[in-house]
């Protein structure tokens, strides 16, 4: 991510990453907790990279996974390319 400098007072900068811990925190991190460090970081890692990257539905996507707009562009590249 990169760091926003605008200027004071502007809410709206952080909310993209208000929204994601939020639902890090609602969907993924147990209740209970983590034992240690390693297992928090496994986890975390796994809801990052093996669910909200690839199959967790975004609004920004119109409700779509990003995996499904992904494969979306790239059977649209396809027709362009034999339209040329």
């Amino acid at each position: 991510m990169i760091q926003s400098l605008s200027r004071r007072g502007n809410c709206w900068d952080n909310s993209p990453v208000e929204r994601f811990f939020r639902s890090l925190k609602t969907e993924w991190v147990s209740e209970i907790g983590y034992r240690t460090y390693e297992e928090a970081k496994y986890h975390i890692t796994e809801y990052i990279i093996g669910y909200y990257s690839q199959f967790r539905p975004h609004t920004h996507n119109d409700g779509l996974a990003p995996r499904v707009v992904e494969q979306q562009y790239w059977n649209a590249q396809k027709t362009v390319a034999k339209m040329i």
